[in-house]
């Protein structure tokens, strides 16, 4: 058996997978950041004529997932997977979807990490030859999560200056054995790391330990420095974390360059009082899936790694006052 295991966490794939398509959608305050135009689509308000802003994410998730098939031209039938997930409690929102796509379907859950988990998992089974096709698609939303980790919208709380705003919005990607597009040729799978934050309002600083981890040992697993990349994108952590991650990778000996950024100080402007940046599944998923796809494509970037960041915590265990376990998964994709 060939191993493709290399070094503590990473995975090289023998025929490294392309991302055939990739397609988004957000809410008008996604629309109204500095990203606005690389999105596919635009809904006019956070719920669209649904019922329930629950409703709302899942059909956000399930208008990403049809836009990528028909960017992609894959048939239905030669879709071998939908790998999906959310924030919400037993994944409805992707769950609603997979109903509605009828798909054969593996619900993950990886938090706020899910895209990169989602892509990496994918990559692994068309790489391992289980898979033709695999559709990847996460969703999240402002208000389906403040109802569900924090206080109703209605009561108006005050949020503090390290608490994030959840992306309202969805990405999505089919990914080939063959085609034309970028390709994933490695993967590095995080490891959860708890350093006893406690504060669902900072999850910046619950999830920078696991990303600063990831980072160093995919690098140190294909003997790699930072600069190696064109862009290194951390999926949420907002301006706190990404602070904390600097400084943990300076402090490691591996200091990060100009080419570090978070998608979480990408998505909104200061302007639109969103404290220390975006969060959610969704907000990974739409910046990459929208402005770094279309800086490959424009061969602007050759290389990117991106790093999904996920705070793997739930409501009860805030209120029984466990601390936030971060975790941190790697993707690299190559013009």
């Amino acid at each position: 058996m060939n191993l493709k295991r290399v070094g503590n966490q990473t995975v090289v794939f023998a025929n490294p997978p392309v991302i055939l398509s990739s397609y988004s959608v957000v809410g008008p305050m996604e629309a109204q950041g500095p990203l606005g135009k690389t999105f596919d689509k635009v809904w006019p308000d956070n719920i669209n004529g649904e019922k329930s802003w629950e409703i709302a994410e899942s059909k956000l998730l399930q208008e990403a997932m049809q836009g990528a098939i028909d960017q992609a031209g894959v048939p239905n039938d030669q879709i071998d997977f939908m790998l999906a997930g959310d924030l919400l409690n037993q994944i409805i929102s992707s769950n609603f979807a997979a109903r509605k796509l009828g798909l054969p379907f593996i619900g993950l859950y990886g938090a706020c990490s899910t895209m990169a988990l989602g892509m990496a998992v994918g990559s692994m089974l068309i790489d391992g030859g289980f898979a033709r096709h695999v559709l990847v698609g996460v969703s999240s939303h402002h208000d389906t999560a403040e109802r569900q980790y924090r206080l109703p919208t209605e009561q108006g709380g005050q949020r503090s200056l390290s608490a994030q705003w959840t992306v309202t919005g969805a990405g999505a990607v089919i990914l080939g054995q063959s085609g034309a597009g970028p390709r994933i040729p490695a993967v590095t799978l995080g490891r959860v790391l708890d350093y006893g934050e406690t504060d669902a309002g900072n999850m910046g600083a619950a999830m920078a330990p696991a990303i600063a981890d990831t980072i160093l040992n995919h690098l140190q697993d294909l003997q790699r420095q930072p600069t190696d990349y064109n862009l290194i994108a951390s999926g949420d952590l907002g301006s706190v974390g990404a602070n904390l991650t600097r400084e943990v990778m300076q402090r490691s000996g591996t200091p990060l360059g100009p080419e570090y950024t978070d998608c979480g100080l990408l998505v909104y402007d200061q302007k639109q009082d969103v404290h220390a940046g975006g969060s959610g599944c969704g907000c990974s998923a739409v910046v990459f899936a929208g402005s770094i796809m279309q800086r490959l494509k424009a061969g602007e970037l050759k290389r990117v790694l991106l790093i999904g960041s996920g705070a793997l915590h739930s409501p009860t265990s805030s209120l029984q006052g466990e601390s936030i376990p971060g975790i941190g998964h790697a993707v690299v994709i190559e013009a």
